[in-house]
């Protein structure tokens, strides 16, 4: 059998995988890019999960042609509240409010279903001529001088000068390049649901900090908001195995009754929380991006985000050396992409790490010390928009151009 030979293959065909070779493809035509996805075919259709897309995100995705098709199932998030109590007060105090916009008419956030956002790229994808082997895994691969060879799950043997590994946070290509991780658990599991509400949540988001973890209310389109209630690993499996009535109860004891009765509105499902920092973002002819470079706690909804400042910065980065016709797989050419984005992921990754740790508990002089804090900020214009803007993703000048809605 022929060898087929790519300039870039991206394994993994997720939000971030895709979105890479879609921002790339689009600035770079002649580029060949293979996308090689485990997941078998469409998978991806039945995940109910919603993600909050920052505004930096939803400009890049602007610029990429993609923001049209998704913007008639998004929700802009108008404003935020911020709580701290137990479970049983019958008061929560709100410490800290934001206003949504970072510019006149730009929420710093949408929510955004999943299947509407992988669906626009993989649409985007099929335009660009990207084809994605879909359920075939990548077993294995080996550096050559110019290239390296890439074996997948079927016996078929590939060859590119790139290799892009989007993979998860349980990256193989990750441990198969030897890239060593900072890695531990939250024994905290988070609960993904949806629910339906008697009445409007006029686009508001809320994050509850409870002794046992943040639980965020995210608004969706309609009378619907997407659940990210974290909890106990061991409390989080059995209420997402109780019935309904014992769940929905459970459930509405930390929602409140603020906007009706509430229904399911879909499945749940529980996913263990910890923390994953790979130690390197790049080894020769490989760099990783997504979820395979970092796991963080979702208590700051920066997930995804994260995942597109990589999109953004690595895309930039091939794009730029291929125009001065130089070796993209090179170390030299991806050091640029490990220096862009070692420092924000690991910034990101210990504030979500010392926030949890902070929040979830009830250590009552713990709990005075937030409280102030939170009180502080909230009686503190210009930190609040500091911190808006950290949390919309919207980059510095020095910061990758897509992100600021710019062509590479």
């Amino acid at each position: 059998m022929t060898e087929q030979s790519f300039d870039i293959i991206v394994a993994g065909g997720g939000y971030v995988g895709i979105a890479a070779a879609v921002a790339i493809k689009s600035a770079a035509p002649h580029l060949t890019i293979r996308v090689v996805d485990a997941a078998p075919a469409d998978v991806w259709r039945r995940d109910q999960r919603a993600s909050a897309i920052a505004a930096g995100a939803s400009r890049m995705l602007t610029q990429m042609g993609l923001w049209a098709d998704i913007a008639g199932q998004a929700q802009p998030i108008t404003d935020m509240i911020v709580t701290d109590s137990r479970t049983a007060d019958p008061v929560r105090p709100v410490f800290l409010t934001f206003d949504g916009d970072v510019a006149p008419g730009e929420p710093f956030a949408h929510m955004v279903p999943n299947p509407a956002l992988v669906g626009a790229l993989r649409d985007k994808a099929e335009t660009l001529g990207i084809e994605i082997l879909q359920g075939v895994t990548v077993e294995g691969f080996e550096n050559g001088e110019a290239t390296t060879q890439v074996t997948l799950g079927d016996g078929t043997t590939l060859s590119a000068r790139l290799l892009i590994a989007a993979d998860g946070v349980r990256s193989r290509l990750r441990d198969m390049a030897g890239i060593k991780t900072v890695r531990w658990s939250y024994d905290q599991s988070g609960i993904v649901t949806t629910v339906r509400h008697e009445r409007p949540h006029n686009g508001r988001a809320e994050e509850h900090f409870l002794p046992a973890g943040p639980f965020a209310i995210l608004p969706l389109p309609g009378n619907r908001s997407s659940l990210v209630w974290t909890e106990r690993t061991a409390d989080a499996e059995r209420l997402v195995k109780e019935d309904d009535l014992v769940f929905e109860a459970e459930l509405e004891r930390r929602f409140g009754h603020k906007l009706g009765t509430l229904e399911l509105d879909g499945g749940r499902r529980a996913f263990p929380l910890g923390l994953t920092l790979a130690r390197e973002f790049i080894r020769p002819r490989i760099a990783l991006a997504g979820d395979a470079a970092h796991g963080i706690h979702p208590i700051a909804g920066q997930g995804l985000n994260l995942g597109f400042r990589d999109v953004a910065a690595l895309a930039e980065t091939i794009v730029e050396a291929d125009r001065l016709g130089l070796d993209i797989g090179s170390l030299s050419v991806l050091e640029r992409y490990q220096v862009w984005r070692r420092f924000d992921t690991f910034q990101m990754g210990v504030t979500c790490d010392v926030l949890n740790r902070l929040f979830s508990n009830d250590i009552m002089p713990v709990r005075a010390l937030r409280d102030f804090g939170l009180g502080l900020v909230d009686r503190m214009p210009t930190l609040k928009g500091f911190f808006i803007r950290q949390a919309s993703g919207l980059p510095g000048r020095q910061g990758p151009r897509l992100l600021r809605g710019e062509a590479i």
